[in-house]
């Protein structure tokens, strides 16, 4: 009889993607998302929602019920600790993502920079959390940001500022160093970006020695990601350090292309999306071919990429769950993938974000936004979440 772990990955298993919601989360879920489906409504609930903040409406509640509640996984590291075991139980682990944002002083810098650390020291202990993760801007004001990468001249002010956000940016990672716990960096705008790619490929080069503790994030929605991958990789080769990284679609494509226009350079956006799906699966495939160098994420909510890589990984005869190569989805989205992987014996982590309701909003708006703008990310949510009703509904029928 042939093992489980040994048979191709199916996704349109609703039973085991949805196993761990109750009906009543389900139908909830499915609510949810039927109003995520309509552009018009997101934009107006987004407008009600900022208007009820500021005119102090208690509508933290009705949040913390519904979108909240799907898309987060608690306000606090320890909050986060039921949802953790509960994706535990199916073979799925948690990266957890300190989500606070649009912060301009060094004290909320500061802040957010220690409880980074903080879900590093937490990782270090609990074995379904293999990954800490955080964003620059989290610790770092975008507009500074903007001049370094510029090569703009700074002020002495400036000066010691920047140094400041270096010193936050080595702090994570050195923690990661010295816990054993690999770090990602989220990916930033392309006008920011060069000055990140700089600070963390300096940072591999010294904490990377024997493990990938150090990990970029790469936008294939760019279309000089390969170039940018193949060079890193190169750099990565040359200076004897383990090369380590994340892959992702894109988050700013929108905003890439309006600047791009508005100052009259050519657009960084490849032309279309079947471009974009080239050089994500290509880039696969050239990981495979680099495996004793490389340590890599692939996180996407795309069937095709992710069934790409487990074929692959079968190909290559590798274990599923090899320990360079890990498979991620965002909490809330795209479950069939996620636990049916985790259930074939695949690496598979959710990024599960954390922090309070008001902190959390800018992060949940671009989540409603992200579902119902995304062609058909909405409609295959909803038509897996009907299915797995309808089958729960013909089981008790027959029972």
């Amino acid at each position: 009889m042939q093992l489980k772990e040994s048979l191709p990955v199916y996704f349109e298993n609703t039973e085991i993607a949805f196993r761990d919601q109750s009906n009543a989360s389900l139908k909830q879920s499915y609510q949810l998302f039927r109003v995520m489906n309509s552009r018009t409504l997101v934009n107006m609930g987004k407008h009600l929602v900022n208007l009820s903040f500021a005119v102090h409406f208690p509508v933290e509640g009705i949040i913390r019920n519904t979108i909240y509640k799907h898309f987060v996984g608690g306000v606090s590291i320890e909050d986060c600790s039921k949802t953790i075991d509960r994706l535990a139980r199916c073979k799925v682990d948690s990266i957890l993502d300190y989500a606070q944002e649009g912060e301009e002083s060094d004290e909320a810098f500061d802040t957010t920079c220690r409880e980074v650390i903080r879900t590093v020291e937490f990782a270090a202990n609990h074995e379904n959390v293999p990954f800490s993760v955080f964003k620059i801007t989290g610790v770092a004001r975008f507009d500074l940001l903007a001049k370094v990468s510029e090569n703009q001249s700074l002020t002495d002010e400036e000066q010691a500022e920047y140094r400041r956000v270096e010193e936050r940016v080595e702090a994570i990672f050195r923690k990661g160093f010295e816990l054993d716990v690999p770090v990602l960096i989220d990916a930033e705008e392309t006008w920011i970006q060069a000055v990140l790619d700089d600070m963390v490929m300096n940072l591999m080069s010294r904490y990377n020695k024997e493990k990938a503790i150090v990990q970029n994030t790469y936008q294939m929605y760019r279309h000089d990601s390969i170039e940018r991958i193949k060079q890193h990789h190169q750099m990565a080769l040359e200076g004897g350090f383990k090369f380590g990284l994340k892959i992702v679609r894109g988050a700013y494509m929108e905003k890439e292309r309006n600047r791009a226009a508005e100052r009259g350079y050519s657009s960084p956006i490849q032309p279309d999306k079947p471009a974009t799906d080239k050089d994500f699966d290509d880039i696969i495939r050239y990981f495979m071919e680099h495996l004793d160098s490389i340590d890599f994420m692939v996180a996407t909510h795309n069937e095709d990429s992710s069934l790409l890589l487990a074929r692959l990984i079968d190909e290559y005869k590798l274990p599923r769950n090899y320990r360079g190569i890990y498979f991620s989805q965002l909490y809330g989205m795209s479950d069939h993938i996620t636990y049916n992987l985790a259930e074939s014996g695949y690496n598979v982590a959710k990024y599960v974000p954390y922090g309070a309701v008001r902190t959390m909003m800018p992060y949940l708006f671009r989540r409603a936004e992200e579902n119902s703008s995304v062609k058909g990310q909405t409609s295959r949510e909803l038509k897996m979440i009907r299915t797995e009703i309808k089958r729960r509904k013909s089981r008790l029928f027959q029972k």
